[in-house]
């Protein structure tokens, strides 16, 4: 199927179901009710983001001062920020979404399962993603000898 028309189903169809699932909420809870948890979820959610990249950030400098690139840092960063933005989006999928990709074990399958299925990640002979299999560094062995003796 086309990107675009993907694109376009999910930008008219992600708001139109928001929309139901929360006037159908709505409906049995209370219209306050539903304001105030979307409310909720979107501060709890920021507050969380922030807690998470932090964290991130303190890996980023670490793996850094190792003198190793960031990758999985980062993507994780990415991924948190996109988390930050579905929660602060009024809706209860987007804030099921969002906290789903705050379990840092479920955004590192989902980083590993994006990387491996887009050849940038052979998959495991043990069918296990780890974070050193994401880290995995091509060596090039080989001899040299200096001309300038």
């Amino acid at each position: 199927m086309n990107p675009g028309i993907i694109f376009l189903l999910i930008l008219v169809g992600a708001p139109l179901l928001e929309l139901y699932v929360l006037i159908s909420v709505g409906s049995e809870i209370g219209a306050l009710t539903t304001i105030l948890i979307s409310i909720f979820t979107a501060v709890l959610g920021a507050a969380l983001v922030r807690m998470q990249g932090v964290s991130v950030l303190m890996r980023v400098q670490s793996t850094l001062a190792r003198g190793e690139a960031p990758a999985l840092e980062m993507l994780e960063g990415a991924l948190l920020m996109i988390s930050g933005v579905m929660l602060l989006f009024p809706g209860f999928i987007t804030d099921i979404i969002g906290f789903l990709i705050l379990v840092p074990p479920l955004r590192r399958k989902f980083i590993v399962a994006a990387l491996r299925r887009s050849g940038a990640l052979s998959p495991a002979a043990t069918g296990s993603a780890s974070e050193a299999e994401v880290r995995r560094v091509n060596i090039i062995q080989g001899e040299y000898r200096r001309d300038d003796d």
